[in-house]
């Protein structure tokens, strides 16, 4: 198991821990690191880096000013174990995103390179990657997506 810290990226502040997790798996850490985007507390938080510490993995985030939590989705309800990624369709200009299709995984390699991947094919269409994100409040990764013309 490891430590995962979230800290502000913001040099003069001397980079402060706005949160942490102990004993937190090391899948769980990679995934993590595989998004653009933290939500937590109703903040959207934007990732401008990652680094590898002794015994602590860190992630530096900034406030995305531009962006607002979701409210709805499909989170975690009713859903035992496993990792949810809900594949959103990004829209310029909105914050409206609807959901086309929620993955269920109970394998972390799985959720893992659905995160990682650049594009994505679901139901005959081909979706290419805007960002990704993990929302603690809704208890989801999130896939932001283009449909390839």
């Amino acid at each position: 198991m490891a430590r995962l810290e979230y800290r502000l990226f913001d040099e003069q502040r001397g980079f402060p821990l706005l949160y942490y997790y102990d004993f937190i798996d090391k899948d769980e850490v990679s995934l993590r690191f595989a998004c653009d985007y933290f939500v937590k507390e109703r903040v959207v938080y934007e990732k401008t880096s990652c680094a590898i510490e002794p015994r602590t993995y860190v992630i530096y985030v900034k406030v995305a000013e531009d962006e607002q939590a979701a409210t709805v989705g499909t989170g975690l309800s009713g859903f035992r174990g496993g990792i949810r990624i809900e594949l959103r369709e990004y829209r310029e200009g909105t914050s409206d995103y609807p959901v086309v299709h929620v993955f269920q995984f109970q394998d972390d390699d799985d959720a893992l390179l659905h995160l990682q991947s650049d594009y994505l094919t679901w139901n005959g269409i081909e979706w290419e990657k805007t960002s990704a994100e993990v929302d603690e409040d809704r208890k989801v990764y999130v896939y932001y997506a283009e449909p390839v013309s």
